[in-house]
């Protein structure tokens, strides 16, 4: 399993997972807590292993190309 997350790709997935999950927990002021926002789960796990099965079956990669 390459990495296939890049730097800037990991720190927006953790920022987006860290606030769906806020959401669940019904931190976020002025909304209500919702179970979906436990998906915020696939966002940080991705970001922490730094690999993405989905980039993987498209082919993609946002690491940067080593020379």
């Amino acid at each position: 399993m390459t990495t296939n997350v890049g730097t800037v790709d990991r720190i927006l997935r953790i920022i987006v997972g860290a606030g769906l999950i806020a959401w669940a927990l019904g931190y976020l002021p002025g909304m209500a807590p919702s179970p979906w926002g436990w998906i915020g789960v696939v966002p940080l796990l991705t970001a922490v292993v730094g690999y993405c099965p989905a980039y993987s079956i498209f082919g993609m990669s946002t690491c940067a190309k080593r020379s």
